[in-house]
């Protein structure tokens, strides 16, 4: 259950959320950089760039990693380095290929939890960490690593392409814990085999081939309602979802809230969207790999994020007059529809 929280307070949690709120600089970065590149499919907005290279399709991506997390957790900074790197292929159907790493330190004694992290994720991933670049004399601790991925061109799972009408899944591997350095991330990956997290990571490439989503993205730092934000927001659409609906573990029994629940960054979670004759089989393809999927709202042509409750409704983001990225369709016209 929800419990006692309005659908007023969520929607301020949300939009005021550190992670959501980090987004904003994005649009104007990328009216500041972008230029025609013929091969360039897909760039800003979605998880990965994709780039057509000799028919197939390559994926390029790049994450950093917060430096307070650094400070706080130098072994989970860097296996999540890794970890969220693999989401952002993984979301986008592709299979993940290799990583190289920019780190930057100010304090010798974490470099070797960092690296084990970073050495722990890789393995268990099965995606190797093949170069890089080291500051050893930077006044700050922080890690950034990008990575290469690749898939069919006619698989991909873009970001821009959910359309009115489309049902809205949020998917969460709720077998796991509150990370105990990091009560916003919820861990269900560090406790698992690399056959378990390689066949999660593996499952959104069997749903691209079988073209069961219209679109997605990995649940990244806005939670899992930013996140569906920053969907709608590039797909030009909105969207109703109910709070009632989206998976959770125990909130009680795992000392959370749900205000803390929609901020979370889950260890392995996505949201997509689908034709409702899709849905069925999408919910069935997660459960296979442990999964939760449910469907959980529905999108339409507001450009409005809304949330509903037990009869209580609010909207979260008016994508025209208070976005997330501050990206238009037009800020992604390079990408097909």
């Amino acid at each position: 259950m929800v419990h006692n929280c309005s659908t007023e307070t969520i929607a301020k949690v949300v939009r005021e959320y550190e992670g959501v709120k980090r987004k904003h600089a994005i649009g104007e970065m990328v009216k500041a950089l972008r230029i025609d590149a013929p091969h360039v499919v897909a760039a800003f907005g979605e998880d990965a760039a994709v780039i057509e290279h000799n028919g197939e399709a390559l994926l390029l991506a790049a994450d950093g990693i917060w430096s307070k997390l650094m400070e706080a957790d130098p072994y989970w900074a860097g296996y999540c380095s890794v970890l969220v790197n693999v989401h952002d292929i993984a979301a986008m159907g592709g299979r993940p290929i290799a990583m190289v790493d920019v780190f930057s330190m100010s304090k010798s004694m974490i470099q070797e939890q960092v690296v084990k992290g970073m050495h722990d994720a890789s393995a268990q991933f099965g995606v190797p960490i093949v170069g890089g670049h080291l500051h050893p004399d930077a006044p700050y601790s922080v890690i950034d690593v990008s990575i290469l991925g690749s898939a069919r061109l006619d698989s991909i799972i873009y970001s821009h392409t959910a359309q009115a009408g489309d049902v809205v899944v949020a998917a969460i591997d709720l077998n796991g814990r509150v990370h105990p350095s990091c009560a916003l991330n919820w861990d269900s990956v560090t406790m698992k085999s690399a056959a378990e997290v390689r066949a999660q990571i593996a499952v959104l490439e069997q749903i691209g081939e079988k073209h069961l989503a219209t679109a997605g993205k990995d649940i990244s730092n806005p939670g899992i309602i930013g996140t569906l934000g920053m969907l709608l927001e590039i797909s030009g659409k909105g969207a109703e979802i109910d709070l009632g609906l989206i998976p959770r573990p125990d909130l009680a029994r795992n000392g959370m809230t749900f205000e803390q629940w929609v901020k979370m960054y889950p260890g392995m979670g996505f949201i997509l969207t689908a034709k409702k004759e899709h849905v069925p089989e999408l919910i069935g393809t997660f459960a296979a790999v442990g999964m939760t999927a449910k469907t959980i709202g529905t999108v339409d042509n507001e450009k409005t994020l809304r949330i509903r409750y037990d009869g209580d409704e609010t909207q979260v983001f008016d994508f025209i007059n208070n976005g997330i990225m501050h990206l238009t369709e037009e800020d992604v016209a390079c990408q097909p529809r």
